[in-house]
Formats: C-alpha cells, sequence, structure tokens
C-alpha cells in the first residue's frame, strides 16, 4: 500500500473485535478499541481526531467497523470505506456466523478483505468522491421529496376535517 492514508480498520459485534487489520505499528489499535468502548450504540457515523488522524467508526446493528485513517485523507475515503466494508460483511456474515463468532475468529476469513477495500478507496479516491457526491444528491432529492409529502398530507388532512 505504501502511503498512508488508511491505517488500521477492525470490525465488531459490540466490544468483541471479530476481525482486524494493519500493515502498520502503533498505537492506534488501541486507542481506537478505547474509543470503541464510549461509543452510543446507537445506528450512527462518528469520527475523532488524534494526533494527526481520524478514528471513524459506523455502527449499524449492533456491529461497528472502524477505520484509522491520516488526517489528510479527509472524511470522504474514510466514509465510504466504512460503508463498503459493512456492505461486504453483511452480504457474507448477515444473520448467522457474525452473531455468534468468537473474538478475532473472522480474522483469517475478513482480514484480507480490510485489506482490499483498504486498497481499493485508497487507489480510486475520484471514484469515492464522485460516489459521495451521488449519495449527497439522493439525500437532497429525498429530502425534498419527504418535504413535499408531508405538504400534501397536511394539506389533505386540512380539507378532510
Amino acid at each position: 500500500m505504501g502511503q498512508k492514508s488508511l491505517i488500521y480498520a477492525f470490525v465488531s459485534r459490540g466490544t468483541l473485535l471479530l476481525a482486524e487489520y494493519t500493515e502498520f505499528s502503533g498505537n492506534f489499535n488501541s486507542i481506537a478499541f478505547q474509543c470503541l468502548q464510549k461509543l452510543p450504540a446507537s445506528n450512527n457515523k462518528f469520527t475523532y481526531n488524534c494526533d494527526a488522524h481520524t478514528f471513524n467508526y459506523l455502527v449499524d446493528n449492533g456491529f461497528t467497523y472502524c477505520v484509522v485513517a491520516d488526517e489528510s485523507i479527509g472524511r470522504q475515503v474514510p466514509m465510504a470505506f466504512l460503508e463498503r466494508v459493512r456492505d461486504d460483511f453483511v452480504s457474507k456474515y448477515g444473520g448467522g456466523k457474525a452473531a455468534t463468532a468468537p473474538a478475532n475468529s473472522l480474522n483469517k476469513e475478513f482480514g484480507p478483505k480490510l485489506k482490499e477495500h483498504m486498497q481499493y478507496c485508497v487507489d480510486h479516491p475520484e471514484e469515492i468522491s464522485k460516489l459521495a457526491k451521488v449519495k449527497a444528491q439522493v439525500s437532497e432529492v429525498k429530502g425534498v421529496m419527504m418535504e413535499n409529502i408531508e405538504k400534501v398530507q397536511m394539506h389533505y388532512s386540512g380539507t378532510l376535517n
């Protein structure tokens, strides 16, 4: 991989690590784990900054996906990485193995997948940012549609009473 932009990643069920991957040495894995223990359990995205690194988390249905990145890479690539990893993880293990897997038991299978996704996101930043733009546009359109639906519902609920 060479350049140090995506540094360390893991997937956990609650605070139990199922798979992790890094090519670098450092204390980011222990910092990432400490942050994990303080995360709210709600489905959401979180980013913490520490020592010129970002610790990015995606919490989804009891699983947490994490990537530690160089601050200079921004948030778009790490968040796209987390979504790719989540989709891959859920398609492989959703509804089965991951729900009962013991600590680190998916390392051998899923560790190489984390590496692949890191490599892909680092090698294709332009595709990642295009995808992020499209997602932002979709969210915007969805927001406008929801507003319009609410206006229509309010209009009709006013006339029906």
